[in-house]
């Protein structure tokens, strides 16, 4: 854990001391942003390289969403939103602009942490490749390619991806979708992996229909595209 940085950016003083302090007790290294542009100013002006983003939706100067999008714009550094809404589109939006993980106030810091540490996890260096009909994917290089052209994923996509190749013909549910590809014990809303689902539908383009939905259970990865519905 050591020399790992993390920007905790929040106009919440209490938030962000609360967050420093439980991070901090893991070994990072946090930098504090009290707003926006002060989170721009440590991203791109400051010499450290961050690790990780914890980054508030409502800020002063320049809100969560402006801040995420021009990270993107130059870095592909794990970014988690905090916000106090919870609804669907905040959600969908914040994964569309490329974020990793999203977590609702008021949150447990001990879940926080478990997220921090699964987006923050190792992967173990691998060779092989996955491929699915159009879909190819290289997992040292963690990049995809569809049609041999590369789609450009979030950490998060590119897990779900792999566990539906891994288990591909099989339906799946949300719990189980939930516990393989975050692994932690998650206690929000079931319906942030309908979002990851939506947005990696997208991004497959013509061949988001390999992922189907199959009804009251989940979904399941296939080449016979037709729902079940």
């Amino acid at each position: 854990m050591k020399n790992i940085h993390v920007l905790v950016a929040d106009d919440e003083f209490r938030i962000r001391k609360l967050l420093a302090e439980f991070l901090q007790r893991e070994g990072y290294r946090v930098i504090e942003a009290e707003d926006g542009e002060q989170a721009i100013d440590f991203l791109f002006e400051s010499k450290i390289k961050f690790d990780l983003v914890i980054l508030d939706v409502m800020m002063p100067k320049y809100d969560g969403w402006f801040v995420l999008e021009r990270i993107r714009e130059f870095s592909t550094v794990p970014v988690i939103m905090l916000t106090a809404r919870s609804d669907e589109y905040d959600q969908l939006k914040g994964f569309k602009l490329g974020a990793d993980d999203y977590v609702t106030k008021p949150f447990s810091p001990g879940v926080l942490m478990a997220r921090v540490k699964n987006v923050l996890k190792k992967e173990l260096t691998d060779t092989e490749e996955l491929v699915f009909g159009e879909i190819r994917m290289s997992l040292s290089a963690r990049e995809v390619f569809v049609e041999d052209k590369k789609t450009e994923l979030t950490p998060k996509e590119f897990e779900l991806l792999k566990y539906f190749i891994d288990n591909k013909g099989i339906a799946l549910s949300r719990d189980k979708i939930l516990n393989a590809v975050w692994n932690y014990d998650y206690f929000g809303d079931l319906r942030t992996v309908d979002t990851h689902i939506k947005q990696l539908r997208a991004k497959l383009g013509a061949y988001g229909h390999y992922i189907s939905t199959v009804r009251s259970i989940g979904y399941r990865l296939d080449i016979e595209h037709e729902n079940i519905d």
